[in-house]
């Protein structure tokens, strides 16, 4: 490769450097032959530029010319041309140039693709995975990567611009419950002892609040065993940051500057500089989530005033048990399908509910279809007080559980949102939700746990209630909320042994229990700890909307498939016996009965 190392990328050329001799490296793109006069899209990091190889004039390159396929790695050397004006390719950014070459060299040849490597690929998922470093090569991968890169940048460059240190704590720590399942690391010096990898620096991080340092950050890696849903990663990234002496409305200041800094930095996006705020029960009421997407204005509404007066036992049942009756108007979609509609209905069982009442608003304010026999009567009343109009679609949703029926049609409204196109990607709607409950109750386990954590600060208002009636308690909780996913999740935390045993006592964990598992914690905040509070941010999902995709493989490098499993390197595999000895461990091998 001697004198073919690049002096120049595929990406920077202009009509200014015409004239110049430049190497250019990367991969063949595409290859078009011309009857002797070959067209090469050369690609690499920076961009594409056509390199032109016109072989009756220079014979020694129609063998190479030939042998040429895609993604090729090459080197090509020669003369920058300016395009006539008539043969600019506006749609590069190097389309005003080509690059003349009287030289090709192979630097290395590609055997036949498993994909072509498009500019968005429509492998599936798998063979994308197994095939990782191909799919990478992707312009759509390599910008969101790209991106990614900005936006760490951003988050470090606001961070330390405020004050903040960037600390990094153990990733070999001891097991503690968070909530998940902890990924255990055998210990081969201290046999049946195990380290465990963090489900997140909660502990440590507030370990350097009382040790003094005040702003702590860090770009944080995170392991949750969890059983396979949704789009999550058994590790994953988040912006991990804690501040000393703050109340919530700092925590959410702060981040509210971080995310206008990072928006403006690598997208030239401008948010507000205030976020909405919502309680918990206000999100669940209006929007039946607490992670509500704002991008479309949907909201469920009480229709419990108008049951008394109608002939639906059902619904008289659920108000009767102390429940709910909620409503969602969909404008102008009374020309839905049966069809349709019993997929919104199949939808809302998988949150429990027990079925999904409808009727269509018809001219001279009536109703009809589904249940609007039992409305009929009072049909204008119902119309009006929902402010529906001609053409709407009207679906209801009642259930003895309150949260139930609300949580059920939430998920319609989010569906509704997706089908129907309401969720604009270039949309970017944040809202806190703040006034969470600080325990829920686990009726199959008959006993209290923690909404979040257990290291929440309960707001001070109900210290006197919180073991009389844990389930009265709101934390000093809150949750950022961007188009319907939960981008970061934080709380002012417990900084009193005597309160962080109370929350223990609460959950079931006694003295003796939680000495061991958190004693080096409790046992810190004997010692001056500071008032301190925090939050996490996830780096991959924030990266994720800001690129306008849907999944967090299309912006993590090497990411899990759904079932936590690598296809490229085959992970998680076997260890050979050797291994497994010196670690004190036997596999237990499962016999059929």
């Amino acid at each position: 490769m001697q004198n073919m190392k690049r002096t120049a990328d595929c990406g920077e050329l202009r009509k200014q450097d015409a004239g110049k001799t430049v190497v250019l490296n990367g991969w063949v793109h595409r290859k078009r032959n011309h009857g002797g006069i070959f067209f090469i899209s050369l690609r690499d990091r920076y961009g594409v530029t056509q390199v032109t190889i016109d072989t009756e004039a220079n014979t020694g390159l129609a063998a190479v010319c030939d042998e040429l396929r895609n993604e090729y790695c090459i080197a090509a050397e020669g003369k920058v041309s300016a395009r006539p004006d008539d043969m600019i390719n506006k749609s590069m950014e190097t389309g005003e140039i080509e690059l003349l070459a009287d030289k090709i060299v192979i630097l290395n040849k590609s055997e036949v693709l498993p994909f072509q490597i498009e500019e968005e690929s429509k492998a599936n998922d798998d063979l994308k995975l197994k095939y990782r470093y191909l799919d990478l090569r992707s312009s759509a991968m390599q910008n969101r990567i790209k991106m990614r890169s900005q936006t760490t940048f951003a988050v470090r460059e606001w961070m330390i611009e405020n004050g903040f240190y960037e600390i990094e704590t153990p990733t070999f720590i001891k097991s503690t419950p968070e909530g998940a399942r902890d990924y255990l690391v055998p210990s081969r010096l201290y046999p049946g002892k195990f380290y465990a990898l963090p489900q997140s620096p909660q502990i440590y991080k507030q370990i350097l609040m009382v040790a003094g340092f005040d702003k702590y950050f860090q770009i944080a890696r995170c392991y949750r065993d969890e059983d396979s849903r949704g789009d999550r990663q058994p590790e994953f990234t988040q912006i991990d940051i804690e501040m000393s002496f703050v109340t919530r409305d700092d925590v959410l200041c702060m981040t509210e500057g971080l995310m206008n800094h990072v928006f403006k930095k690598v997208i030239n996006t401008e948010l507000p500089k205030t976020f909405k705020r919502l309680s918990w029960e206000e999100s669940m009421e209006i929007y039946g989530s607490d992670k509500p997407d704002l991008r479309f204005d949907m909201k469920l509404l009480d229709f419990s005033s108008f049951v008394e007066k109608s002939s639906f036992i059902a619904f008289k049942d659920a108000l009767a048990a102390g429940g709910a009756v909620k409503a969602l108007v969909v404008k102008g979609k009374a020309d839905f399908t049966r069809k349709q509609i019993d997929e919104l209905e199949a939808h809302a069982k998988i949150y429990k509910a027990k079925g999904m009442a409808w009727m269509k608003v018809m001219p001279g304010k009536t109703v009809e279809g589904g249940a609007s026999k039992f409305f009929a009567d009072n049909a204008s009343l119902v119309i009006e007080g929902l402010k529906a109009e001609e053409g709407d679609l009207i679906l209801m949703i009642a259930d003895a559980n309150k949260r139930t029926a609300n949580t059920a049609l939430g998920a319609v409204r989010s569906k509704l949102g997706k089908d129907l196109g309401l969720c604009d990607p270039n949309k970017f709607e944040f809202v806190w939700i703040i006034d969470f409950p600080m325990f829920e109750y686990n009726d199959d386990e008959k006993k209290w746990e923690a909404a979040h954590h257990l290291f929440t600060w309960p707001q001070d208002q109900y210290h006197a209630a919180m073991e009389s009636d844990p389930g009265s308690v709101k934390g000093d909780l809150y949750d950022l909320v961007l188009n319907g996913y939960e981008l970061a999740s934080g709380s002012i935390r417990v900084h009193d042994a005597e309160m962080q045993n109370k929350i223990f006592n609460i959950v079931g964990i006694d003295k003796t229990e939680a000495d061991k598992k958190f004693g080096f914690l409790t046992e810190a905040f004997k010692y001056g700890a500071p008032p301190h509070g925090g939050i996490a941010p996830g780096l991959d999902r924030l990266v994720m909307i800001m690129a306008g995709v849907t999944s967090l493989k299309d912006v993590i490098a090497f990411p899990k498939n759904s079932f936590a499993v690598s296809p490229m390197d085959d992970c998680p595999s076997e260890v050979d016996q050797k291994q497994l000895d010196e670690l004190g461990i036997t596999i237990r091998k499962e016999t059929k009965e």
